[in-house]
């Protein structure tokens, strides 16, 4: 069984989430919860607390919380909030304020044997 989290419209450029979710994709779930805690992004808080959301999730559905691994980490792009700043010679400058929709997928690991 996989257990979903996810932070729509945040309110961090993609690009900037994908170095932190990559980090932790593939990771046991207390591995990368050591790794977000020492990771000096600002994107590490975000992924930090969608991942404990996920974990919680499968702690109420009765699973083994040691067993947990994140199976799917993906940061898709959310719209774009569009501000503009006045310039020199009275020109204007369009300021491109990015959101993103950060998804964790987290899954029990099966014991091999």
């Amino acid at each position: 069984m996989a257990w979903k989290s996810s932070h729509r419209f945040a309110r961090i450029a993609p690009r900037k989430a994908r170095l932190v979710v990559d980090l932790v994709r593939g990771m046991d779930a207390d591995e990368a919860l050591d790794l977000l805690k020492f990771t000096n992004k600002r994107a590490a808080v975000f992924v930090d607390k969608i991942l404990r959301a996920a974990i919680a999730s499968a702690d109420e559905a009765a699973a083994d919380t040691e067993n947990l691994f994140i199976k799917d980490a993906r940061v898709d792009q959310g719209p774009t909030i569009k501000r503009g700043r006045a310039k020199d010679r009275g020109r204007y400058h369009l300021i491109r304020k990015r959101t993103s929709h950060i998804t964790l997928l987290i899954e029990e690991r099966t014991p091999r044997g």
